[in-house]
């Protein structure tokens, strides 16, 4: 992944742009996002689809990776598990993302899902690549 700065990076991804996905805040540190439930992200009942909760925890995990990134590198995600706890049927779907470790290699990743009410939908841990840039 490569881009711009802060929740501008989220315009790099056609897919996070396609569901909706809004950044809030985007630090080294912390990454906050949601996706609003929408129909047509939604299973056969009517609940906010696994896929499209991933996608927001992949997407903001892939921002929090390359704001830690050194200069020149790019990240992709290596590995990804998500747990759900819930579903969401209304409303918005809140993310927040922490870096868990920065190495040379990798980055591991770790964001929670919250609902409105704040009652936690999922945890996703992913691992991104640190990908060096090619030599000049």
């Amino acid at each position: 992944m490569t881009g711009g700065g802060d929740g501008d990076l989220v315009r790099t991804m056609p897919i996070a742009l396609e569901c909706g996905i809004e950044v809030e805040e985007a630090t080294a540190q912390k990454v906050t996002g949601s996706l609003e439930w929408r129909a047509d992200l939604c299973t056969v009942a009517g609940t906010l689809h696994g896929g499209a909760i991933m996608t927001l925890t992949d997407s903001l995990g892939a921002v929090c990776a390359y704001l830690n990134l050194p200069d020149g590198a790019t990240t992709s995600t290596i590995e990804s598990k998500t747990n759900f706890f819930r579903g969401v049927r209304t409303g918005r779907a809140h993310a927040e993302t922490r870096a868990l470790h920065v190495g040379r290699t990798t980055i591991v990743v770790q964001t929670d899902v919250r609902d409105d009410g704040g009652r936690r939908v999922a945890q996703t841990t992913q691992t991104q690549a640190v990908v060096a840039p090619p030599p000049v």
